[in-house]
């Protein structure tokens, strides 16, 4: 109930509200675009490897433009930075959106659009994810942590369902357009909030980020979660249309996986989130719960029941990352917050191009029932490092 309470509070706060509005419309537009890009260029390839590609170009801008991300989210204003990165992305949806309605597009235009609004990404990621911190007291920042990651998977859950729905009547075109207006919803949640004056960073450069590592080098052991987390989630992300084909239904059904996981992972935020933080048997226990529970769903001969495994791996993800990114920003001063989330961005997003092409060409080789526990590794050697018994400090008697 306390956890319940915090929460309620945290929501209808004058500054987070519009932001969590905003950003959860903006999250669930997003899987609009990821699910009808990935279904339109499974459609015209009828390639996991070509999943990975797009994947990989989606995300390569996080890694790729790291050395400059980060230092801009903290030596600029953050909301003004988000506001223009927003735009561009709601620009470029709907010019995609208009293409597809006009003729043919082939898989390349599609990539070449997500790899542009990957660029977006890779500024608005850190820049999002610091401005939480100035938009709470903080005491409140593990639950509004918490309560951003709840949007993701919130959108997870409801977004690639509603994403199915919309293309299996209207088509790829409409499900690009509603994602473009989603970024029109957070310009609007951004407008309406006003964060507390951060000092701001002199313009250094990625060393400095590296810096921050050594001067807390709990933090890389945090980043390692994250990186974990979202490797063995790849089969889920990326791979979908794929996962749903293994199971004989056709590719306009591949939100249900997605979604599926995304409900698991908004009932950790509900329940388990800020007990979890920060502790190690935890995250152990969470990492534990992705990394099993995507091996069973890929084992699995029903669709019921991998859905299930589903919810139980999503649970887990949410839990581990959450929990792991709450210590990252309570470990740094908020001057800090953009060098060490564009860190973060990385170990989320920036491993993704890489880790998408293996994955897609280990489902090309052997079939995504291989490649899925091959990627959930490894959440599960991270799960088994975490609960494996620490030795007990040896307490040595006085001489006698």
């Amino acid at each position: 109930m306390p956890r319940s309470s915090a929460a309620w509070r945290v929501f209808r706060s004058r500054n987070f509200g519009p932001y969590f509005v905003g950003n959860a419309a903006s999250a669930s537009g997003t899987w609009f675009q990821n699910l009808a890009a990935a279904i339109l260029v499974y459609r015209l390839t009828h390639s996991a490897l070509m999943l990975g590609v797009l994947n990989a170009c989606q995300f390569g801008p996080v890694l790729v433009l790291l050395p400059w991300t980060g230092r801009v989210a903290d030596a600029f204003d953050r909301r003004r930075l988000l506001l223009l990165m927003q735009t561009s992305a709601a620009l470029l949806s709907a010019a995609l959106a208009v293409l597809v309605w006009d003729g043919e597009v082939g898989a390349w235009t599609v990539i070449g659009f997500s790899a542009a609004l990957g660029v977006t990404t890779a500024f608005s990621n850190p820049a999002q994810m610091a401005l939480v911190g100035s938009l709470v007291p903080r005491d409140d920042l593990t639950q509004a942590v918490a309560l951003n990651s709840m949007t993701f998977n919130l959108a997870r859950a409801i977004g690639p369902v509603t994403a199915s729905a919309v293309i299996a009547a209207f088509g790829i075109a409409p499900a690009f357009a509603i994602n473009s207006l989603s970024y029109l919803l957070l310009v609007a949640g951004l407008l309406a909030v006003s964060p507390s004056p951060v000092a701001q960073a002199p313009r250094g450069a990625l060393r400095e980020s590296l810096t921050i590592l050594r001067e807390h080098r709990e933090l890389v052991g945090f980043l390692g979660i994250v990186m974990a987390v979202s490797v063995a989630g790849d089969p889920v992300n990326a791979e979908s249309p794929a996962v749903i084909h293994a199971f004989g239904y056709h590719s306009d059904w591949a939100g249900v996986i997605v979604g599926c996981f995304g409900a698991g992972a908004v009932v950790a935020a509900m329940l388990a989130v800020d007990r979890l933080a920060g502790s190690r048997r935890g995250m152990g226990v969470t990492l534990g719960l992705l990394g099993w529970g995507i091996v069973l769903m890929a084992a699995s001969p029903w669709l019921a029941l991998a859905l299930g495994f589903l919810f139980v791996a999503g649970f887990g993800s949410l839990s581990s990352n959450a929990g792991a990114t709450a210590q990252l920003q309570l470990g740094v001063t908020d001057s800090q917050r953009g060098r060490i989330m564009a860190l973060w961005s990385v170990a989320w997003m920036g491993t993704r191009p890489l880790t998408s092409l293996i994955d897609g060409a280990i489902a090309s080789w052997l079939g995504i029932r291989i490649a899925a526990p091959v990627m959930a590794l490894p959440a599960v050697v991270g799960s088994a490092v975490l609960l494996w018994p620490r030795p007990s400090p040896v307490v040595r008697e006085a001489p006698g």
